[in-house]
């Protein structure tokens, strides 16, 4: 089953590779994005703008890649009976300091893949990588700058900067989510409902976004009355 939505994913990148070169941007930011004016991901994020269309992201990080982390069927009653539908979890990224989750729900597997490509790469945020282990001060950005922590539900998870040569010590999902956000070494402690794909993703995604408000508080802030 795992197999077969992975296979599919790779389907659904190439219809939205597709898609992306008969764009017609909806927003004011896209149009900027499709005229040239704006050329980096950087400049999104510094302007704290949201990205509403995936599609910008599919023209600034062409190497972004993504990956299939759960799909399940899911039922709901309505008026008209049992409604089934499937979800699936889906991580990109391009190991390189941007990541994102997202969730599509769809009556056919695809569709629900495509559409949490889509709004993964919607929700995409910027790590800060760095060297924040005490062991190791190489300097390079091989793990996370500081140790950070994050919530989702019941679930719970703390990233402490590790040493190079460590890897991730982490479950297989949030394994995948650090690595395609570009950390290479990091340990991982989690708490609550830790079998739950969709709260152990967005609780680490929520540690890693954790890191750009100390970035724009505190971080300014000490600069400022230096």
């Amino acid at each position: 089953m795992k197999r077969n939505a992975f296979n599919r994913g790779a389907r659904d990148r190439r219809d939205e590779q597709s898609r992306t070169a008969n764009w017609v941007p909806k927003t004011k930011l896209g149009r900027k994005v499709l005229n040239g004016e704006i050329k980096s991901i950087d400049e999104i994020f510094d302007s704290g703008q949201r990205i509403l269309e995936s599609q910008i992201v599919d023209i600034l990080i062409p190497d972004i890649s993504e990956d299939v982390l759960e799909v399940k069927s899911t039922q709901r009653m309505s008026a008209c009976g049992r409604k089934q539908q499937m979800r699936a979890v889906v991580v990109v990224g391009n190991r390189a300091g941007y990541v994102g989750v997202g969730v599509g729900k769809a009556p056919e597997t695809r569709d629900a893949i495509s559409e949490g490509i889509s709004e993964a790469k919607r929700n995409l945020v910027r790590v800060r990588l760095g060297c924040g282990s005490w062991e190791c001060g190489c300097g390079t950005e091989h793990s996370l700058a500081q140790q950070v922590d994050g919530q989702n539900s019941s679930t719970s998870i703390l990233i402490k900067p590790a040493p190079r040569g460590v890897g991730i010590v982490a479950s297989e999902n949030v394994r995948k989510v650090l690595e395609l956000a570009g950390v290479h070494d990091a340990w991982t402690f989690m708490r609550g409902r830790t079998r739950n794909v969709l709260n152990a993703v967005l609780a680490t995604m929520q540690a890693l976004d954790s890191l750009n408000v100390l970035k724009s508080g505190r971080y300014e802030e000490v600069a400022e009355n230096a």
